[in-house]
């Protein structure tokens, strides 16, 4: 028998041979193929990945953009086209030469040199016209499996697909005692289906996000008075007395083995530790505290939730934590600040959705890369979908005046920055009306395959559902045309 040494078993490291890699060490005799040509072959494997952004990410901010962003009205805009395509708003030029976005964007247009647009994301030849249906695929990697009449997916399940974030902090655990996974400033939701696509699903709920999303519907709120309480000391308890409890614990544990037995699968051990080291530490308290930024940072950011959040998931990723989402807008589902522009286009972009955007979005690029925290940082910035090209059709069932677009997976944009994504490069094309890419089309699940090679893991990595079924993180090629 070949035993290829691994450095543990299935339970807990499965991203060591793919499926693919599996399948290709036992049909290697056939080809005359010795362990050595198989190593050598993985060598040289691994260092083509690593000249192609691979394991370049130390940490990853996804800034989800619900309600789908008009591309054409923000950094896709077309000229010779039909007045109901063309965008009310004027296009403006950008630090590219031969690039331009709309005035919506004057800071982001300054800093366009930092990050790679890819103007080709295509749900082709299958368009998720559903909020709730992108949103899960977008997440996870796959299709939900079930939508209701109504067309809003079934409530998450335990054994729903894993978000991304929940595996890379599984595979990929922070190097100290630091919150892995954060999302703010609200779950993910669509009308009443409350997380969906946002969960660790079937990997269990130990690897579910931090979540600190704060009461109230002001989509101003400073984020200054968050609810942190679960990761500081009770003032009667001092570190010491806690230390020691710890200790305590251990030596009863050691003598029940029976226990240790029975609860060995569940990590609890791991948890408890790691729970611990979050407390003792502090390191986690003091990146929430906002408060910590001088004044002319903040109003850099924007005096706003989504500004405020931008910050903050800086502040995170410092501090060490491994993945942040930051969803946009404030209150789900709001007529005043989602993307989800049917009606009132012109007033609700220009007012309340462009400026936090511009704002926030421009100042977390450069804000990372005047700290050096670019180089290993990856930003992916994008919603479920864009907006049609032309105004005032109906093309998911919903009503449009003349003044705003439906929604449209076929064509849209998406940002990626840091972490080995090439500086000031437009990847792909959309048509001359911004219908469908002219080239180089980006499947949306193409990107967390992206995501996931990002922080040094193959895409195609087996993980066990529920059900102890082997499964690929996700079946989708990179898109390495984006990465230096």
């Amino acid at each position: 028998m070949l035993v290829i040494p691994g450095e543990c078993g299935k339970e807990t490291c499965e991203q060591f041979y793919s499926r693919r890699e599996l399948l290709r060490i036992g049909g290697s005799g056939f080809l005359g193929l010795t362990l050595a040509d198989i190593l050598a072959g993985e060598a040289r494997a691994k260092e083509k990945r690593a000249g192609s952004g691979f394991g370049k990410a130390k940490s990853v901010i996804l800034v989800y953009l619900q309600g789908g962003p008009s591309h054409l009205d923000l950094w896709d805009p077309k000229e010779n086209v039909p007045d109901n395509t063309r965008s009310v708003f004027k296009p403006i030029n950008t630090k590219l030469p031969g690039v331009q976005f709309t005035e919506l964007l004057p800071k982001l247009a300054q800093v366009n040199d930092k990050f790679t647009m890819i103007r080709s994301i295509s749900y082709t030849p299958i368009g998720l016209l559903n909020h709730t249906a992108a949103i899960y695929q977008l997440h996870t990697g796959f299709t939900a499996d079930k939508v209701s009449p109504t067309g809003q997916l079934e409530p998450p399940s335990p054994a729903d697909y894993p978000t991304m974030g929940s595996n890379i902090v599984r595979l990929k655990p922070p190097d100290g005692p630091m919150l892995p996974f954060v999302m703010l400033p609200r779950p993910l939701q669509e009308s009443n289906v409350i997380g969906k696509g946002g969960t660790a699903g079937f990997l269990g709920r130990a690897y579910d996000p931090y979540t600190l999303f704060p009461a109230g519907d002001n989509i101003n709120l400073e984020l200054d008075q968050l609810n942190v309480d679960d990761l500081k000391l009770r003032t009667e308890i001092s570190s010491a007395r806690l230390e020691r409890r710890a200790r305590l614990r251990d030596v009863i544990n050691s003598g029940m083995p029976a226990l240790d037995q029975a609860v060995s699968k569940s990590a609890i051990n791991e948890y408890y530790g790691k729970a611990l080291g979050l407390v003792l530490s502090g390191r986690a308290r003091e990146a929430f505290d906002l408060r910590k930024e001088t004044p002319e940072m903040r109003e850099r950011y924007g005096r706003n939730t989504f500004g405020q959040s931008l910050l903050l998931a800086r502040r995170l990723v410092e501090a060490g934590t491994r993945f942040v989402e930051v969803i946009w807008p404030r209150v789900a589902n709001s007529d005043n600040h989602s993307w989800d522009v049917h009606t009132d286009l012109s007033t609700r972009m220009k007012t309340k959705c462009a400026p936090p955007l511009d704002a926030g979005l421009s100042s977390l690029f450069a804000d990372l890369d005047e700290r050096g925290l670019l180089n290993d940082t990856l930003v992916v910035a994008l919603g479920e979908f864009g907006r049609s090209p032309i105004r005032g059709v109906s093309t998911s069932g919903n009503g449009n005046t003349d003044d705003g677009r439906d929604h449209w997976p076929y064509c849209y944009t998406a940002i990626v920055g840091g972490a080995g994504a090439k500086r000031g490069f437009v990847y792909g094309k959309s048509d001359k009306t911004g219908s469908s890419p002219a080239d180089s089309p980006v499947h949306p699940v193409q990107l967390v395959a992206t995501v996931y090679h990002s922080v040094g893991l193959d895409p195609s990595t087996i993980i066990y559902n529920h059900l102890n079924q082997p499964r690929e993180m996700v079946q989708a090629d990179v898109v390495d045309g984006i990465l230096a």
